[in-house]
C-alpha cells in the first residue's frame, strides 16, 4: 500500500532472515514479462521471480516458495490494473482469465518514456535501478490527460458514438483505435 506517512518497505522477514528487495520499476517490469512468459513452467516462474525480487536462491520447499512469492507479489507489486496471480488451495497457479488492457508497459514503451519526460522532467533510463515500483505506479496512473500515454488510452478506451449522423466520428475512431490498438486486440465494432 501507497502511505505517505510511512516509508516504502523494502524487505522481507523470511525464516528469521531479512533480505532486500529490488523494487526497482525497471526490475518489476521484468518480473512482469517473467509471469507473461508462456513458455514457462509454474514453478519456473516462483523461483526465478523470487530470485529477480531477491537476488538469491532461498532453500524452501515449493509450499514455501509459493507462499513468499504471493506474499511478495501481494504485498509489493500488485495492484488491480497489473497483474492478478490466482492460485488454487494447493498453492498452484491457475490460468487466469484475460481483460482487455488499455495498455501495455512494453509495447508502451516509448509513450511512457516521452510523457514522463513531458510532466515531471524523468528520464526513466537515468531512473533505472533507482525509481521505486510503487512511485512509478503512481506517477503512470496520474499522468497529466495532455501526455502522448493518456491519450492514446482515452482512444483505446473511449465508446464508439451512437445516433444518427455519427458515422463520420465513428470511422474516425475507428481508425484511430486501430491505429494505437495494442498487438491482438483490436476489435472491429
Amino acid at each position: 500500500m501507497f502511505e505517505l506517512h510511512k516509508k516504502l518497505e523494502t524487505e522481507i522477514k523470511v525464516k528469521d532472515e531479512y533480505y532486500q528487495i529490488n523494487l526497482s520499476f525497471n526490475n518489476i517490469m521484468q518480473l512482469l514479462d517473467l509471469i507473461n512468459d508462456k513458455s514457462r513452467s509454474d514453478d519456473e516462474k516462483i523461483y526465478y521471480g523470487i530470485y529477480i525480487l531477491l537476488g538469491c536462491v532461498l532453500d524452501l520447499e515449493i509450499e514455501e516458495q509459493v507462499k513468499l512469492f504471493e506474499t511478495l507479489i501481494e504485498t509489493f507489486i500488485h495492484s488491480d490494473d497489473e497483474i492478478d496471480i490466482p492460485v488454487d488451495l494447493e498453492g498452484n497457479v491457475m490460468p487466469s482469465v484475460e481483460r482487455k488492457k488499455s495498455y501495455d508497459l512494453v509495447h508502451d514503451a516509448s509513450y511512457i518514456y516521452t510523457s514522463f519526460w513531458q510532466a515531471y522532467h524523468i528520464d526513466l533510463f537515468d531512473e533505472q535501478d533507482k525509481l521505486d515500483w510503487r512511485k512509478f505506479k503512481a506517477l503512470l496512473r496520474d499522468l497529466p490527460d495532455d501526455t502522448k500515454f493518456k491519450q492514446i488510452i482515452d482512444i483505446r478506451t473511449r465508446p464508439y458514438p451512437k445516433g444518427k449522423g455519427m458515422g463520420e466520428e465513428r470511422k474516425r475512431l475507428k481508425d484511430l483505435k486501430r491505429a494505437f490498438a495494442l498487438p491482438d486486440s483490436f476489435v472491429e465494432d
